[in-house]
């Protein structure tokens, strides 16, 4: 395997946020034709939206908050030359439980299997981190 391969995972998650916005207009299109919003309080009050719409806005926040991390681990591993299967694995292994907390987040909400996917994903991402930094004291 080649350290090009962090991207991969990478690739997964921005994929993941595309999907979400792709959801995102297909949701407020759906309020509009149904005349559930006032498009009037939307514009500046995002919680005016329905509860589906707004579900998915506020999954695509959380893309914007733990996977930046993911994002320069996977940088750091690349540029350094630390990418191997294990961080590779882990790196999917984050991404997956990232597309489980999406699935769940923008379904049904149920909040204590949201938090589960969620402390395993960045309990993967500590990993992560500590491999990383493990392995930069074996190259310094």
């Amino acid at each position: 395997m080649t350290d090009a391969a962090i991207f991969y995972p990478v690739l997964a998650q921005i994929l993941l946020v595309i999907l979400l916005f792709f959801t995102l207009a297909a949701r407020k299109a759906k309020a509009v034709k149904a005349k559930s919003v006032d498009l009037t309080k939307t514009a500046t009050n995002s919680s005016a939206w329905t509860t589906e719409v707004v579900k998915v806005s506020n999954n695509i926040a959380n893309q914007f908050e733990t996977p930046i991390l993911f994002l320069i681990l996977c940088v750091i591993a690349f540029v350094l030359g630390l990418a191997d299967n294990i961080t590779v694995g882990l790196a999917w292994a984050y991404v997956v439980f990232r597309y489980i907390h999406a699935y769940i987040h923008i379904g049904s909400n149920y909040v204590p299997y949201r938090m589960r996917t969620f402390a395993v994903s960045l309990l993967i991402i500590l990993a992560m981190a500590i491999r990383i930094g493990l392995e930069i004291n074996t190259i310094t």
